[in-house]
């Protein structure tokens, strides 16, 4: 099998899975009414990669599989990721391509998993990469512990008992209890991915694991947030309807991981190593290229709300549209001059260079929330003013809409609540809400990201510009 259709991935769903929503165990998340609308979403992901073969697919594969050998390939690749993201104008953060992009890196890095005697792991690893490509399986991941007290070290304490860790081992498999967060995509997922996150101590090697899973694996719990996806007409809601991509917290409750699955196991020199050489680069096209589609949706959502209200020529509202395409254009730029200093960063393998996105990495977040503020701003009252669809198709009411909440220049009355219920749902309902608090922080904090950034500018040159200046003052 290469790329599936919907239909294949939503019947390669129906197992006996432990899925947690609101109290009550779900065992067929296929059958699960509030879930119809997201795995519907989802499933068209799935047949858009077949819509758009020639852009999405490579040697009949998605493209995000590719382990990228050389600047065409990354170009190829951009090509392909692009179009995935415009599915969904960038509101799916963690469609299916994400995690295939981070094992497709992993995959093309032989030296950084070998280390330490892990050429098995490695084998397990690349055999799954494979395995996840020519099926097309759905990845979800989950990287972080759990932390219950922020006075504490992560590993210390009560946070480190409820780390997810190695307790037992038998010939064919290893035993790991504990808990992880945050999967998104979790209930719709057919494969449980573990990979290095935050370093861990050297002194616990029973933390270094990275391995993957079926969904449906005995002792693996998937407990839901509130689902915020909505039986509701795609003119009414038109994300909500189709695109919350669930999140959930995971409980390892001795859960036996088959040795082939395996990828690290009690080695934290190769744990942490993973992250330190290539991730950014790989990964951060993918995030950075959904980014640049989703600012630019929201910048023509804005735009045409301007439109709407006959506001487009006013220099405040000119001021705000300016601003919110220069968030688009800088991530544009920065992907683009991040794609055309690629090189190779050992073992063959092409990334992109991190420097433009380890700047992009911490400030993004803040444009995302700042873009949220422009269309509510924008908006206004016209945000909550937006009958829905099934009122225009009301014999009483469609003559009075139509002639009191018509928009400028001859825009009728249905196309403008269209728009407007489109801005809301975007910024400001459950779903909008969630997926603003998704911008701040999928990436890590932003005031961590830009210590990080301090730290890489330190290690990148030699910084001599204000002695120089002083030098030639004296001369």
């Amino acid at each position: 099998m290469a790329a599936r259709t919907g239909a294949q991935y939503i019947a390669g769903l129906r197992d006996d899975r432990s899925i947690w929503v609101n109290g009550s165990r779900v065992t067929d998340v296929t059958d699960y009414p509030g879930f119809a609308g997201s795995l519907q979403g989802l499933a068209g992901y799935f047949d858009w990669q077949h819509t758009h073969a020639i852009e999405c697919l490579s040697d009949g594969e998605n493209i995000s599989h590719q382990i990228p050998r050389c600047l065409e390939d990354l170009s190829r690749r951009h090509v392909g990721l692009e179009r995935l993201a415009r599915y969904s104008a960038g509101m799916l953060g963690r469609t299916p391509d994400y995690v295939n992009v981070t094992f497709a890196g992993f995959a093309g890095q032989p030296s950084i998993w070998k280390q330490e005697g892990n050429e098995g792991g490695y084998e397990n690893l690349v055999a799954f990469q494979r395995e996840a490509a020519e099926g097309d399986l759905a990845l979800t991941h989950t990287i972080i512990h759990p932390i219950v007290d922020k006075r504490t070290r992560d590993y210390e304490g009560e946070n480190r008992s409820l780390a997810l860790n190695k307790v037992d081992e038998t010939a064919e498999s290893i035993v790991v209890s504990g808990a992880r967060i945050l999967a998104t995509l979790g209930p719709f997922a057919d494969e449980l991915t573990v990979y290095p996150g935050h370093p861990i101590p050297k002194d616990q090697p029973e933390l270094a694991l990275a391995f993957s899973v079926p969904m449906n694996t005995p002792g693996l719990k998937v407990i839901c947030r509130d689902h915020y996806g909505v039986d509701r007409d795609e003119f009414d809601l038109p994300f909500s309807s189709r695109f919350d991509e669930q999140d959930a917290f995971i409980v390892f409750d001795d859960v036996e991981i088959p040795k082939h699955r395996v990828f690290c196991d009690g080695l934290p020199g190769v744990y942490n190593s993973v992250m330190g050489r290539g991730w950014t680069g790989n990964i951060m096209q993918q995030t950075s290229i959904r980014a640049q589609v989703k600012l630019e949706f929201a910048y023509e959502l804005a735009t045409r709300m301007a439109v709407a209200t006959g506001q487009n020529e006013r220099p405040d509202i000119a001021q705000m549209l300016g601003e919110l395409w220069s968030y688009a254009e800088l991530t544009r730029s920065a992907v683009y001059t991040a794609e055309s200093q690629a090189f190779d960063y050992g073992d063959g393998v092409w990334f992109c260079d991190e420097r433009p996105f380890v700047a992009l990495r911490p400030t993004m977040p803040g444009w995302m929330v700042r873009a949220n503020e422009i269309l509510k701003l924008i908006g206004s009252h016209n945000l909550l003013a937006t009958p829905a669809a099934a009122d225009f198709d009301d014999e009483e009411l469609k003559p009075i809409l139509d002639k009191y909440l018509k928009a400028a220049d001859g825009m009728n009355a249905k196309d403008r609540s269209r728009l407007f219920r489109t801005a809301w749902d975007f910024v400001g309902s459950a779903l909008g809400g969630r997926t603003e608090l998704y911008e701040r922080f999928y990436l890590a904090s932003s005031a961590r990201m830009y210590g990080v950034a301090h730290a890489v500018a330190q290690r990148d040159r030699e910084w001599e510009a204000v002695p120089t200046f002083w030098s030639q003052a004296d001369r």
